[in-house]
């Protein structure tokens, strides 16, 4: 066995492999061809000179080698960013890149200030993912980005936490809902709606059920939809109402498509959160953009009427 035959590049793709357990989503990640990823951890397994994974039905194993070289190719990849930090630091703050994971509904804001961002440092390369509250904890486990923005942290992982934006929940109904135009409803006056809900462990959802709990209301579950343009769209067509960040319904709202209900209660106040690893070693690029949120932070959309 002689690892100096192994390239960075394998050990990249290996690492994928292993964090997926899967070698289409890993392919998918790195934008490679499922048989180019699978020769290049062949040869790395033969350079190796011991299976990497075994497979048991559909799905694939780490053996104990490979969890050994995966434990390894973590520490080179760390290291590797370290240094990539490190040199971008010596450079200063025009130069470097910026790993962003933002939750879905944070999409109608972050990434306006996120192009002011590159216009005032077009020497920083940029890479965002979109993704649900599911998928930015299990990046943030793995400490796979720079930041990530949130709205509800978690409790049981030790990050840094700062808010930067209130993130108002407000209460939509379609036009010619029968409550539309009433002011100041009782949150009893809902407890027989139908609701149009975000998946499970959606923040939104947590919140609204949270509340409505605590008025003795069990929300109406009529559909789970995971995606804040399909409840909006179902919402429209009658179907129930629903509990969304107001900034994802501004010109839903303009168009009169939906309509928010005066609810007493409502807007609910979160918060929208950028979140890391606490001891994280955050990079310049990093840094400013952070400061960026905190300076350029947006103004809340218009209140519901009172």
């Amino acid at each position: 066995m002689n690892l100096r035959h192994a390239t960075l590049h394998q050990l990249r793709i290996f690492l994928a492999v292993a964090r997926h357990n899967s070698f289409a989503r890993a392919a998918e990640e790195l934008h490679l061809s499922p048989p180019t990823l699978s020769l290049q951890v062949k040869q790395l397994s033969e350079t190796v000179g011991q299976p990497l994974f075994e497979q048991l039905g559909k799905k694939i194993f780490l053996t104990a080698t490979g969890q050994t070289l995966a434990d390894a190719c973590a520490d080179i990849e760390t290291r590797m960013e370290r240094l990539s930090q490190d040199l971008a630091a010596l450079q200063g703050v025009e130069r470097g890149s910026l790993k962003l994971a933002i939750l879905t509904t944070v999409k109608y804001t972050v990434p306006k200030l996120l192009g002011g961002f590159c216009a005032a440092h077009p020497g920083i390369e940029v890479a965002m993912l979109v993704g649900n509250r599911e998928n930015l904890l299990q990046r943030l486990a793995a400490n796979q980005d720079d930041l990530y923005i949130m709205g509800q942290p978690p409790e049981s992982m030790d990050v840094v936490s700062e808010n930067f934006a209130d993130n108002p929940l407000v209460l939509v109904a379609p036009p010619d809902h029968p409550l539309v135009g009433k002011k100041k409803i009782a949150p009893s006056r809902l407890k027989n709606e139908p609701f149009i809900l975000r998946e499970p462990g959606s923040g939104t959802r947590l919140t609204a059920e949270k509340f409505f709990a605590s008025q003795g209301v069990t929300l109406k579950n009529r559909l789970e939809v995971g995606s804040n343009e399909a409840i909006k769209q179902t919402v429209a067509g009658g179907l129930g109402l629903a509990v969304l960040s107001a900034t994802t319904v501004v010109s839903e709202l303009a168009l009169g498509e939906l309509v928010l209900l005066d609810v007493v209660g409502f807007p609910l106040i979160r918060q929208w959160h950028v979140v890391y690893p606490r001891g994280k070693r955050l990079s310049a690029a990093a840094l400013a953009f952070k400061d960026w949120l905190f300076e350029h932070r947006p103004v809340g959309p218009a209140q519901p009427p009172a």
